[in-house]
């Protein structure tokens, strides 16, 4: 018959052989389909190098998606996303490339529906308090009829791919609010930039609500915004649709890094 200790010392390398199988997670399901859905921001509005194919979305070899899939290859690629792309218009023209068999798909969406161009423009062209006005009316959007539109869309795709991992992006601050004497006036890039966090909590809140992983990338793009030292992000440049969005440093550096964190 065993000694005490002796049993005590099986028991114990059992409990230690248990633990560490229930402890070990399974391996992820392969992302062999990928199908990238969203607005500029995910089409790489900015990033150059645009795709023969992608026509006035403006999809970038450059962008996330495209950078993603060069260094995972998953088996088939969807790259829907469109500059200027309204949660509507991702699910009335872009979910048909989203299918039961997808394993991975990426978004981001609602900058648009807010008027992410027109609030910029104005606050651009026009002084403090249009800007002001311009933010206020945007931020009423995104708290009031942005949150019933991004859930639309993520059930949407949730409902033709269930299995799928869904990443929801969230978009960078524009600004940094340093010494800035060709820039907008700091009062601008604040409020701009304190509208950027609201869009960004009301996404991230939806996303969780709807069962989705969300990309935060306001602490990789902090200190390369617009006016910053390293700059990520354009300020105003032609062409005029580039403008306050990613260059190519910025997707390779503030948005692929979220997703490659989040899928490997």
């Amino acid at each position: 018959m065993p000694s005490p200790s002796r049993v005590a010392a099986i028991a114990v390398a059992a409990a230690l052989t248990f633990a560490g199988t229930v402890a070990r997670p399974a391996p992820a399901a392969p992302l062999s389909r990928y199908a990238a859905l969203g607005d500029s921001y995910s089409s790489g509005v900015g990033a150059g190098d645009y795709l023969a194919d992608g026509g006035d979305c403006k999809r970038s070899a450059n962008a996330y998606p495209s950078l993603w899939q060069r260094a995972h290859g998953a088996a088939e690629f969807a790259f829907v996303a469109c500059s200027g792309a309204t949660t509507a218009q991702v699910r009335d023209r872009q979910l048909a490339a989203v299918t039961a068999d997808t394993t991975l798909v990426t978004i981001s969406a609602g900058g648009n529906d807010v008027g992410f161009a027109d609030t910029i423009t104005t606050c651009v062209v026009g002084s403090d308090r249009d800007c002001s006005a311009a933010v206020a009316k945007a931020t009423a959007y995104a708290r009031e009829k942005l949150p019933a539109d991004l859930d639309t869309t993520y059930a949407r795709i949730r409902s033709r791919a269930p299995h799928a991992r869904l990443v929801v992006f969230g978009y960078p601050r524009l600004f940094e609010t340093g010494s800035c004497p060709l820039g907008l006036s700091l009062a601008k890039r604040r409020a701009l930039d304190d509208a950027a966090d609201v869009l960004v909590d009301i996404t991230k809140a939806r996303a969780a609500a709807g069962g989705a992983e969300f990309a935060d990338v306001r602490g990789r793009f902090a200190g390369h915004g617009v006016c910053g030292a390293d700059e990520w992000l354009h300020g105003l440049t032609l062409p005029v649709d580039e403008s306050y969005h990613p260059t190519a440093t910025g997707q390779a550096r503030g948005y692929l890094p979220s997703l490659t964190t989040t899928t490997d």
